[in-house]
């Protein structure tokens, strides 16, 4: 993992030494970066790095970097770190190029999984048709009120909106969600926004 260097956007010091400590320890190398603008100053000359960025930043936030680097044509395998609640700018930073999303507080262990997965993701970025054939598949394999919790699911929106917009009961939305992501076979959100934007479903 030496050759990939995993560069750290946040702007809270503390946070990025412990984060820089953990992924040095697991084998990792690590560049930190005290704000997006330190960044994307030396942005078009990474070659083979991975990002984590918190998504709330005073300069410019994590959606703005993503859009940014999307801008420069200098995108990297990113990850975003959000706040409880930031879940709709969290959607918007994989509509802008974020392979994953983690929310705090977070295991040593989720956040390290995350980066092997978007280095690999990074590595096959095709996605092949026979693997959208089986989403498609999925999505077909949903009832019409599935489909519609889905996309207020997909869209950031808590259960307590889904249910008010669809005149049902916050629980009975939480049903309908757990029966969706197990038919779409998604071991969690970020999980199941990714398929849903690899077929671009609006």
């Amino acid at each position: 993992m030496a050759d990939i260097v995993v560069h750290i956007v946040d702007d809270e010091e503390p946070v990025r030494n412990s984060l820089a400590f953990l992924l040095t320890s697991a084998g990792f190398a690590v560049r930190t970066h005290a704000s997006a603008t330190d960044f994307l100053a030396v942005a078009a000359k990474i070659t083979n790095g991975c990002l984590v960025t918190d998504l709330r930043m005073p300069d410019i936030d994590g959606v703005e970097l993503l859009r940014r680097l999307r801008e420069m044509g200098a995108m990297l395998p990113a990850i975003v770190v959000t706040g409880h609640g930031d879940v709709q700018r969290a959607v918007e930073a994989m509509k802008n190029g974020a392979l994953d999303f983690i929310e705090k507080p977070f295991s040593d262990e989720a956040l390290i999984q995350s980066i092997e997965r978007a280095v690999a993701a990074a590595e096959d970025r095709v996605t092949s048709a026979a693997g959208t054939d089986v989403i498609r598949d999925r999505l077909k394999s949903l009832s019409e009120r599935e489909t519609q919790v889905l996309r207020g699911v997909v869209a950031g929106l808590p259960n307590k909106s889904i249910a008010i917009e669809l005149g049902i009961s916050p629980r009975t939305v939480e049903v309908y969600r757990s029966a969706l992501m197990g038919k779409m076979q998604a071991r969690s959100l970020p999980e199941l926004v990714r398929m849903v934007m690899e077929i671009d479903v609006d």
